[in-house]
Parts: C-alpha cells; structure tokens; sequence
C-alpha cells in the first residue's frame, strides 16, 4: 500500500472507530509510515470523527514531527511511536477509551478474556499497564513521555491488546483493518463479558480455540471493515 492508500485507509479507520463507539471525542489510531519503518502517520490533536487526509501528520518513533512547524499533536503519541519501536510486527495502533473495556482494567479479578469467537486474539488474558509502576501514584494517567511509552510497550509484550488502568485500552494490528477489527471486537467482548459475569462464571475460550477463531477471523476482516466504512460514510 502506498502512502496515499495508506492515508486513506487511517482517515476510514478513524471514522470507523467513532461510528463504531470505540472513540469519541478522544481516542486516537495510527499507522507505521508504508515507505519508512521509522516513522509513523498520525492525525493532528482533534476528535477522530473529524480527521481528514490533510491532517494526516509524520512522526518518527520518538514522537517528534518530522515537519517542526506542524499543527498540535495528540499528547499521547508516545504510544505509538514506542510500540512501534519495540514491536516490528505492528503497522497500526488504536488507542481508545471504549466504556465497556475500563473496567476490567480496574478489577484484578476479573481480567478481559475471550468469550466468544470473534475475540480470539484476547488468547487467556489481557495484559493491564499501571501507570503507577513506572511515574507513581500523582500523574494524569496519560503516556506523556517516551519512557511512559516503553513501559507500556513492554507490558503489551507480544500481545494484541493492553490494558490501562483507569485509562482505556491499545490495540495493535499487522494491517489498520486488523487492529481497527481488534478494537470493535475488543469492545464487544468486554460488553458480552460483563453481562455473562451477571449470570454466573463464565466459560472462555481455551488458548487453542482462541488462536484458530483468531486465525479464521484474519481471513474475514474485510466483510467488516466494508461494512463498518459503508456504514460511517452515510450521512
């Protein structure tokens, strides 16, 4: 994919995540610059809904925009930039404060797992990043810095979804269709989760099921993500 293709598909995502009650005001997605590894696209500060190609900016993994005199970024890039780093494989990031998702960052016992098919890259459990293990107990729960960003790029290790206490959640994908359908799916779960819990113990899927759904689902993202984009373009 090209860049312009690329541009394209991050400004759909956006639109996608908004329609789809993953983001709202806040939340962000990104996507690993086609033609250079060690840079990153990444909107300017602003709703997702509202993101169009021209506010498409370049970062390097750092977080530093490559044009100096370029509009606000997002606080938060340091996300990104330092999964990016740290995790060759991904080529796009979600970050979002999806409703049904925080709580199961908040209570240790009951972490996120797979409860349904369509979520088998959850595998056995969600990993949870507390900002307070790397910048103590008086921050503003936001990954403001680069060294905010390693600490959580190494708690989401090689995982598909972390986790942020208190915060929200970041999902990676080796395509922005995949990580935008990890993060629509991320949501989903949580909500089908928390209504199980109401019932009584809940049976998730085994690892080995979890990794076939996973692999099947790989294959059929695109049934969803037309949908999903059909679905936000209309007025």
């Amino acid at each position: 994919m090209d860049l312009a293709a690329t541009i394209e598909e991050l400004v759909a995502a956006n639109h996608i995540l908004f329609h789809e009650g993953v983001v709202d005001g806040f939340g962000h997605v990104s996507a690993r610059h086609p033609g250079r590894a060690d840079r990153f696209l990444l909107a300017r500060s602003m709703a997702p809904a509202q993101v169009q190609a021209a506010d498409i900016l370049e970062f390097d993994l750092g977080g530093t925009l490559v044009d100096p005199n370029g509009p606000r970024p997002y606080l938060e890039r340091f996300i990104h930039g330092e999964i990016y780093r740290a995790r060759p494989d991904v080529m796009a990031v979600v970050h979002s404060h999806s409703p049904a998702v925080v709580p199961f960052g908040v209570v240790p016992e009951a972490p996120l797992r797979p409860i349904c098919h369509m979520s088998g890259f959850l595998a056995e459990a969600v990993p949870v990043f507390e900002i307070r293990d790397t910048a103590g107990p008086a921050t503003d729960m936001l990954i403001r810095t680069p060294a905010l960003g390693v600490a959580l790029a190494e708690r989401l290790g090689p995982a598909a979804v972390v986790l942020m206490r208190g915060h929200g959640s970041t999902v990676v994908g080796n395509t922005i269709r995949q990580a935008v359908f990890r993060a629509v799916y991320t949501e989903v779960n949580a909500r089908l989760q928390a209504d199980a819990l109401r019932l009584g113990p809940p049976v998730f899927l085994t690892a080995e099921e979890a990794a076939a759904a996973s692999a099947t689902n790989d294959g059929q993202i695109d049934r969803a993500w037309n949908l999903w984009r059909e679905a936000a373009a209309r007025p």
